[in-house]
């Protein structure tokens, strides 16, 4: 009974956890650029004296799917979206250098070009642009920008385009970062076509499949602990008989 039990509910927590991230996929479908996270899981062996009986459910780091996303034609200067396998580069809230897909371009009130709050990256800095009276992106990420009251074009900055051949780990703000912790280098061959975004690579079908199957599965663990609950009761009862 004590096997079934732990098994249960270390079945149930996992369940628990794996819902999560399937909700919080769902919440970001219509994010351009969110790349959907992996639940994976394992049956581990718990460890201690006695007989080696006793198996857990074992949640194991969270893995992303970094499949693109359709491309949606938006018209926006600033809107831009990223060649196969490329990244753009941001500072995090750290300070840190890190990546992502999302390509909806905004300048802030001190001329930084930011994407979702983060400020976007050149080779050596953070880029800020001084007074503009137009200003498009091209395709190998340099911002051009027409002074107020117009003259010529001026190449102001060029957005730092990466790829990367290693892992990337996506973070609880949603930007990836090289698993082995180093500032990426850019990547010439990398190009972006403004006036359109990348969206969501999640599969909405999917993500509501599996979320009525984990809804399930939590139901079948939670049948197997009362089960297991209802066989201790009977064993006391019958141990108490014979006494």
């Amino acid at each position: 009974m004590e096997r079934l039990l732990y098994t249960a509910v270390s079945g149930a927590e996992l369940n628990n956890t794996a819902l999560r991230v399937t909700a919080n996929n769902l919440a970001n479908i219509s994010t351009p650029g969110f790349k959907a996270d992996l639940e994976q899981a394992q049956a581990m062996m718990v460890s201690g004296d006695g007989y080696r009986t006793r198996y857990q459910a074992q949640m194991l780091p969270v893995t992303t799917d970094l499949s693109e996303g359709a491309i949606m034609e938006t018209g926006r200067d600033l809107d831009i979206a990223i060649g196969r396998g490329g990244y753009l580069a941001v500072t995090d809230a750290q300070g840190e250098e890190a990546y992502t897909r999302a390509g909806s371009l905004q300048v802030d009130s001190e001329g930084f070009v930011t994407v979702n709050g983060y400020r976007v990256r050149d080779d050596g800095a953070e880029i800020q642009l001084p007074e503009f009276g137009d200003i498009d992106v091209g395709a190998d990420g340099t911002l051009n920008i027409v002074p107020v009251g117009g003259g010529l074009i001026a190449q102001e900055a060029r957005i730092k385009l990466v790829s990367s051949e290693g892992q990337l780990i996506k973070g609880l703000d949603g930007l990836l970062r090289d698993a082995d912790e180093q500032a990426l280098a850019r990547d010439e061959t990398i190009t972006v076509r403004s006036g359109a975004l990348e969206g969501s690579n999640v599969n909405a079908v999917e993500q509501m499949v599996k979320t009525m199957n984990i809804s399930r599965q939590f139901e079948i663990n939670v049948k197997m602990m009362k089960t297991a609950d209802e066989l201790a009761v009977a064993g006391n009862k019958l141990v108490g008989g014979q006494g």
